[in-house]
């Protein structure tokens, strides 16, 4: 037989899964893909959200020094600047270029 097979699971697995997780008898996300054999690379994760407390969900920090932040303030200001500057450069251009081409 050819063809992929869609698993639906009930709220009720849903909300067992998430709750294992949650009480730690399930370590990881991963583990409770492997021992539940759910395929869904996200479903999981997708559970947690929304049935559960989202402390099991991987966290991203990002550490920073103080200097980075003004540093990056600094650039994003420096960069908006220039692309000001490129646009009126560049109608100047097209301005200049309109104006002698009707001589």
């Amino acid at each position: 037989m050819g063809g992929n097979v869609v698993c639906r699971y009930s709220e009720a697995f849903k909300l067992t899964v998430v709750s294992e997780l949650e009480s730690g008898k399930l370590e990881s996300i991963g583990e409770a893909q492997r021992r539940y054999g759910i395929t869904g690379a996200t479903a999981v994760q997708s559970w947690v959200k929304k049935y559960g407390k989202t402390q099991c969900l991987p966290r991203v920090v990002r550490v920073e020094i103080p200097d980075e932040k003004d540093r990056l303030k600094a650039l994003q200001k420096e960069n908006d600047r220039l692309k000001k500057t490129l646009a009126e450069t560049h109608m100047k251009a097209v301005l200049y270029h309109h104006r002698f081409s009707l001589r």
